[in-house]
């Protein structure tokens, strides 16, 4: 019981912010014009014009492909490099300048590359979001195993402890509490940058979609679209990172937790 409130207080909380951040874009609407800032009915408009043209529906799922096959590999590549660069002094020495110069480089400068070597379509895409969240992934997981507690390690030596009980019990959940916010992040990066891509690279998609918005001055129409990109990163976080963090870390679920007396 206790935790089916926890739970309903914060999808409360949730729910409050959205309504808020709501009140507030109707509140600019009502300020600006609708020209400049269409409201939310003008936004929903729109949105239910392009699922009935089956639009939306062909966009949705050009640009959830593209972000998360992009995010998928350079999670389990930034993920693979950061913990090698994290347990080996020399390795990390030599990864970090790179990842630095990866991270520096601005997303537009990559569309262009792409779009050089590869031409406009998906592979553009999925690169572009590729090169700009690996540096992410990479540094959440070389911080996570740079910082492991040597003491845990010597701990484990004293008492002969397995090293399967190690990996699980002393180094993972350490480790994964500096990988999933780098994920977040990364995950959320990875959304901007595949729309973004898609506006210069593609003929379909999110961002393609608000490239003919643009053309055609439908202010309205890029709301809405905005709207389904936003929907799309709450969905791929709580709906998929979110719940495999909690599996991946059930140590946090027990905090707050009565201790028996």
């Amino acid at each position: 019981m206790g935790s089916l409130i926890r739970s309903g207080l914060g999808w409360g909380g949730s729910l409050t912010g959205v309504l808020l951040f709501v009140a507030l874009w109707e509140w600019g609407s009502l300020s600006y014009g609708s020209f400049l800032l269409p409201g939310p009915r003008d936004a929903l408009s729109s949105l239910v014009g392009f699922a009935d043209n089956g639009e939306l529906w062909t966009a949705v799922w050009a640009t959830t492909w593209r972000a998360m096959t992009g995010f998928a590999i350079a999670a389990l590549a930034g993920v693979a490099l950061g913990l090698i660069a994290g347990l080996s002094h020399t390795v990390g020495r030599a990864l970090e300048p790179v990842s630095t110069v990866l991270l520096g480089i601005p997303p537009i400068a990559w569309i262009v590359l792409a779009l050089l070597w590869f031409g406009s379509g998906s592979l553009a895409a999925i690169y572009t979001v590729v090169a700009t969240t690996i540096p992410v992934a990479f540094a959440g997981a070389q911080v996570g195993a740079r910082t492991l507690d040597h003491r845990l390690q010597e701990m484990g030596d004293v008492f002969r402890v397995p090293f399967a009980m190690r990996l699980w019990d002393f180094y993972l959940p350490h480790i994964v509490s500096y990988i999933f916010p780098a994920l977040i992040t990364a995950l959320g990066v990875a959304w901007k940058v595949t729309v973004m891509a898609e506006l210069f690279a593609t003929e379909d998609g999110v961002g393609a979609g608000m490239a003919m918005a643009r053309v055609s001055l439908d202010t309205a129409g890029a709301m809405a679209w905005i709207v389904v990109v936003v929907v799309l990163l709450l969905v791929a976080e709580h709906g998929f990172l979110r719940p495999l963090q909690k599996k991946m870390e059930p140590w946090r679920q027990v905090k707050g937790t009565a201790m028996p007396g």
